[in-house]
């Protein structure tokens, strides 16, 4: 490799910004973190390789992150950051590209711009930083006051920063235990040329729960398309002994008759992925006369319309599901229904409604002759 790589540092827990996850695998907008950062330096065409660097715990989280992503294999970090970097640079010594770009996985909004304006600088330096000037006032707290201090030489230094490859490698193995917060810090210790780049206010790092509630306004702004679809799907009963409802396999005295497996929920939850994408319906993509269908989990339906509003840079807010039947009870099996439909949509929980109603003995629901079920999903995708 001659060109310029990107190591996305994604191994720390962000205990500060509180939450039970990760701060680089929880949502904004519908989306982990992680992956906004991941999807700006891959829309930069003069980067050739993307490497995230993960936690050991994280594995499975970061699996799900970066579903679908063209990127290196991940490298599993160390006890701090500069052993992370180290492993993450460690791990491209052998393509040995000549330029590679060092980036916080908690900071979401990079912009391609920022990213291109840091590759284009290493052509006259070997170390390149992002700073963006202070503008609040500044006080030092001293023994008896809190004294002023000019900032008119005080910059924020952000991510990413670029450099050299082999010089800021030479600089990691060289380097023991330093206690430092960014790389910069090792090319200055390096003695390397430095070169800046204006920062950008929004090129924020989530570190506690206020940069998570701006976090979350910048990302609605930056996903102002918001689209609805509604789906409907209804099957009739057949002999058999359980049937599946929104990927869960529920006992009972009959089954549903289907090409599939005849899943209602997970059928109306697709055509309103679908919709609101317009990408026309669950027959079109999948006709019952193609026998490549018969029998299969409707998982694999929702996972491609999932793909498809991936594939126009969408995120999905919110899916809604109502099942409409007698029977089965549909109340024991709700948790686990949201649960099963937020790991195939790869979204939080929170973000997953399933409902159950009958219909009063009309129709063929009332009739206990088959089960219908609607849909509504909600996807945001970018202004």
């Amino acid at each position: 490799m001659a060109g310029t790589a990107a190591v996305i540092v994604a191994a720390g827990r962000g205990e500060r910004a509180g939450g039970d996850t990760p701060k680089q695998y929880r949502l904004l907008a519908g989306k982990p973190v992680l992956r906004w950062a991941v999807e700006a330096f891959l829309q930069v065409p003069s980067i050739e390789a993307v490497e995230v660097v993960i936690h050991a715990d994280d594995r499975r989280c970061y699996e799900q992150a970066c579903a679908g992503l063209a990127i290196e294999p991940a490298v599993v970090g160390g006890a701090t950051r500069q052993a992370s970097v180290r492993n993450g640079l460690e791990s491209l010594a052998g393509a040995a590209p000549a330029r590679v770009l060092i980036h916080d996985g908690a900071r979401p909004f990079v912009s391609r711009e920022l990213v291109a304006r840091v590759v284009s600088a290493l052509d006259r330096a070997d170390a390149v930083a992002p700073l963006l000037a202070v503008t609040d006032t500044l006080r030092r707290k001293s023994a008896s006051n809190y004294e002023l201090v000019q900032r008119d030489d005080i910059f924020r230094t952000q991510t990413p920063q670029g450099f050299r490859f082999d010089k800021i490698l030479n600089a990691h193995r060289q380097a023991k235990d330093m206690n430092v917060t960014d790389d910069l810090a090792f090319a200055e210790r390096a003695g390397l040329s430095f070169a800046s780049v204006e920062g950008e206010a929004t090129n924020i790092k989530l570190t506690t729960a206020d940069d998570f509630a701006l976090a979350e306004k910048l990302a609605g702004s930056a996903y102002g398309d918001v689209r609805t679809g509604t789906g409907f799907d209804a099957h009739a009963f057949g002999p058999g002994d359980h049937v599946v409802l929104c990927g869960v396999k529920i006992a009972h005295d009959r089954a549903l008759v289907g090409h599939s497996d005849a899943d209602v929920g997970l059928h109306a939850l697709t055509d309103a992925l679908l919709g609101a994408i317009g990408a026309a319906d669950i027959g079109a993509h999948f006709p019952p006369s193609d026998e490549r269908w018969r029998g299969v989990s409707s998982d694999r339906f929702l996972e491609y319309a999932k793909e498809l509003v991936r594939a126009q840079k969408g995120v999905i807010a919110h899916v809604d599901v109502t099942l409409i039947c007698e029977r089965p009870k549909v109340a024991p099996h709700r948790d686990a229904m949201r649960a099963r439909i937020a790991a195939i949509l790869g979204i939080a929980v929170e973000r997953v409604s399933v409902k159950a109603t009958t219909s009063d003995g009309l129709g063929f629901t009332g009739r206990s002759e088959g089960i219908a079920a609607q849909a509504i999903a909600t996807v945001r995708l970018p202004s």
